[in-house]
């Protein structure tokens, strides 16, 4: 009678220690794609009758690339969250998009994160021009992992050290370079402009006289780009010109949205800029000017403007 009581007793504690913590349950969403609602900052992926939600203002996905083993950082929090649910039926973004969600499938069970870190690393998704060797930038991979991540169930709680959302992807407008090869020098100084509606690319030359002399040339002039040669495009909210430019106060409108800055050149390698004269109407020079192997940055995100990329011709008298 003894040894039983002693074996109920040994029972009864093992049962008063399991307050559920010990309850492990997999969770696997690696095969899923991530999915975004498009009224409200929710990501989401969808299994069959299960499904993972991170919400989290867009404002944490930067279209810009993360520096390598730097990713951004967000706590888990009453604004970012993260939240498991499993229904009894295919789940769907009617149940988590609209402002009042599908009723069904029935909810079975729920577990929210109530701490950890939400790391994001990302990276640039570019295509490539096979014919010109110009890269444009078409949108930005977020890598997404949790950190240090604790559900709460309804049986206990349950802690990742690593769980892997995966990738969700954000799309960009690539950048028009809609320029033709008519160029001109500014009224104000000695910069050369490229206008195409609200884009601009402008070159700020400290050697603009080497490079810009009335003599017919038989091998193009050269100069590397540098802290003192420059080589800027810009994208505004509206068109743009000379005058905006020349004006003694910047304008207000229209806005700058962009600015991509040439890298420095190295020498026989990149960054060169190349200006070739020929005679145009009689008294007229015009002069072509060639960016070979240019790369533009923005940040830590780039794209290569190609190995030969034809800026286009000024006339001087």
């Amino acid at each position: 009678m003894k040894r039983l009581l002693g074996i109920l007793t040994a029972l009864l504690l093992i049962t008063a220690c399991d307050d559920g913590d010990l309850t492990v349950d997999t969770i696997d969403f690696s095969e899923v794609n991530a999915q975004k609602c498009s009224s409200k900052d929710v990501i989401y992926k969808v299994k069959d009758s299960e499904m993972l939600i991170l919400a989290i203002p867009a404002s944490n996905f930067d279209n810009d690339e993360t520096p390598e083993g730097d990713p951004i950082e967000v706590n888990i929090s009453s604004t970012v969250q993260v939240i498991y649910r499993q229904y009894n039926g295919d789940a769907s973004a009617d149940n988590i998009c609209p402002t009042i969600p599908s009723a069904t499938p029935n909810l079975l069970e729920e577990w929210n994160a109530v701490a950890g870190t939400v790391q994001i690393t990302t990276t640039a998704v570019k295509t490539v021009n096979a014919t010109t060797g110009i890269t444009q930038i078409t949108g930005y991979k977020h890598f997404i992992v949790f950190k240090d991540i604790t559900f709460q169930k309804p049986n206990g709680t349950q802690v990742y050290e690593t769980y892997t959302f995966g990738n969700y992807t954000t799309t960009v407008a690539p950048l028009a370079f809609g320029f033709d090869e008519e160029a001109e020098k500014s009224t104000c100084d000695n910069r050369i402009f490229n206008f195409s509606g609200g884009e601009s690319f402008i070159l700020d030359l400290a050697d603009y006289s080497t490079l810009f002399q009335n003599e017919v040339t038989t091998t193009p002039r050269t100069a590397l780009i540098s802290a003192t040669n420059k080589a800027t495009y810009r994208l505004f909210s509206g068109p743009v010109n000379d005058a905006y430019f020349c004006a003694a106060t910047t304008p207000t409108t229209p806005t700058l949205s962009q600015e991509w800055t040439a890298n420095d050149g190295v020498l026989n390698v990149s960054g060169i800029i190349e200006v070739s004269t020929t005679t145009s109407t009689p008294g007229f020079f015009q002069h072509t000017i060639r960016l070979k192997k240019v790369t533009m940055s923005r940040g830590n995100s780039s794209f290569y403007l190609g190995d030969d990329y034809l800026y286009g011709s000024v006339i001087t008298p």
